[in-house]
């Protein structure tokens, strides 16, 4: 049996900031990677996004494109920002960094044109179905939850006007 490189970390992690394609499909699914299975990485072994590191001085855009290229072969015809989420390590002296997560359409036709070349596959699920797995990375299980029911979001007019710390 391999060993669960999520449970036991042997090499040391580094993290960045980071850009995740949440990779829509015309038919409303969504195309998820299994990450491979090895030491070095956030999450091996788990169902994510495809997407990675924001190189010295990339900008953010140019990043996922590359990302997305570089894993899939496929070139990022349009991506609309979805949403970001900042995590703390300062704790392990790398200061406040972020996740940011965009909307990348794509045609099931497109599917056939892929050719994986980072991770240990990939796979189209409906939201439901991949939030029903158990090892799905869990910000990006986050990012795709808000994603698929970003349609109940509305602004608690009560709230409106206040400063963050009124609220």
């Amino acid at each position: 049996m391999q060993e669960d490189g999520f449970l036991i970390l042997k090499n040391r992690l580094t993290p960045s900031h980071a850009v995740a394609a949440l990779i829509v499909l015309d038919d409303g699914r969504y195309l998820m990677q299994s990450r491979d299975q090895k030491q070095g990485i956030f999450y091996p072994g788990y169902w994510g996004l495809f997407g990675g590191a924001i190189d010295q001085g990339e900008d953010r855009l140019a990043a996922l494109k590359r990302e997305l290229m570089e894993e899939v072969g496929f070139s990022v015809k349009s991506a609309v920002y979805f949403t970001c989420f900042d995590f703390d390590f300062t704790f392990a002296g790398y200061g406040k960094l972020t996740r940011i997560f965009y909307e990348v359409p794509m045609k099931v036709s497109d599917m056939a044109k892929l050719v994986l070349r980072e991770g240990a596959g990939m796979k189209v699920f409906t939201a439901s179905e991949i939030l029903s797995e158990s090892r799905v990375v869990p910000y990006d299980a986050f990012a795709l939850w808000l994603h698929a029911n970003r349609q109940p979001f509305s602004l608690d007019q009560s709230c409106a006007g206040l400063t963050r710390s009124e609220k």
